[in-house]
C-alpha cells in the first residue's frame, strides 16, 4: 500500500476541516473534531498546523490557489473578453455547485471571521493566486479596448458581487433554478456593466 505523503497528508486534514468549518462554523467546531473525523490524535494534527488559526489561513490559501489555477487556464487562451467572463462564471458556479465547501467557507469563514486572518493574512495576501488572476484579466480586456479602464476595486466588487450574490441565494435555496441556469444571464449582465460604452454616433 502507497505510503501517504506530508503533503498529502496536509490536504486531506484541510479538506475534512473546511467541511466542518463550513458545516458547524469555525468557532463552533474545534481541533479534536476534527482529528477525530479523521481517526488521528490531536498530538498528530498539530504537527501538520499549529494552530486552528494557521489551519484556517492555509485552507483559504489551498482555495485560492484552486480558482486561481482554473482562472490561468482561461486567461492563457485566446477566447474573446465576453467568452472569459463566460468561463470564468461557470468555474465559479461550478465550483460552488460541485464543491460547496469552497465557496461556503470564503463567503462564511473567510469574509465573516476577519478577525482569524490578520497575522500574515492582512487584506487579500491568501487570497493572491486568485486575485491576480482576475487582475490579468481585466488588464487584458483593458489592454483589447473590451473593458473600461477602471479602478480595480470597483470592477472586482462589481464581478464578484454578481457571482458571491448568486451563490449566496443558491446556498438559501432561493434560486428556482440550478446555477447553470443563470450563467448566460449573469454572464452578460457583468459584461455589459463593465465593457467600454458605446460610442453614440451623431448623423
Amino acid at each position: 500500500m502507497a505510503r501517504i505523503s506530508k503533503e498529502e497528508k496536509k490536504i486531506a486534514i484541510m479538506l475534512q476541516a473546511l467541511k466542518l468549518f463550513s458545516k458547524e462554523g469555525f468557532y463552533t467546531t474545534t481541533i479534536p473534531d476534527i482529528a477525530k473525523a479523521l481517526g488521528m490524535s490531536v498530538g498528530n494534527l498539530y504537527n501538520y498546523f499549529k494552530s486552528k488559526d494557521m489551519l484556517a489561513q492555509e485552507i483559504i490559501k489551498y482555495i485560492s490557489s484552486y480558482l486561481g489555477n482554473e482562472l490561468r487556464k482561461i486567461n492563457e487562451t485566446n477566447l474573446t473578453t465576453r467568452e472569459k467572463i463566460h468561463r470564468i462564471v461557470r468555474i465559479y458556479f461550478e465550483t460552488a455547485q460541485n464543491e460547496p465547501e469552497m465557496i461556503e467557507y470564503f463567503l462564511r469563514v473567510y469574509l465573516a471571521n476577519r478577525e482569524v486572518f490578520k497575522e500574515g493574512c492582512e487584506g487579500m495576501i491568501c487570497v493572491s493566486d486568485f486575485v491576480t488572476e482576475i487582475m490579468i484579466f481585466f488588464e487584458e480586456g483593458v489592454r483589447k479596448g473590451d473593458l473600461r479602464d477602471q479602478d480595480f476595486f470597483s470592477a472586482f466588487g462589481l464581478f464578484m458581487g454578481y457571482l458571491g450574490g448568486m451563490v449566496f441565494l443558491h446556498g438559501e435555496k432561493v434560486l428556482p433554478e440550478a446555477l447553470a441556469f443563470y450563467i448566460d444571464d449573469i454572464t452578460e449582465n457583468i459584461y455589459r456593466a463593465l465593457k467600454v460604452e458605446d460610442k453614440v454616433h451623431e448623423d
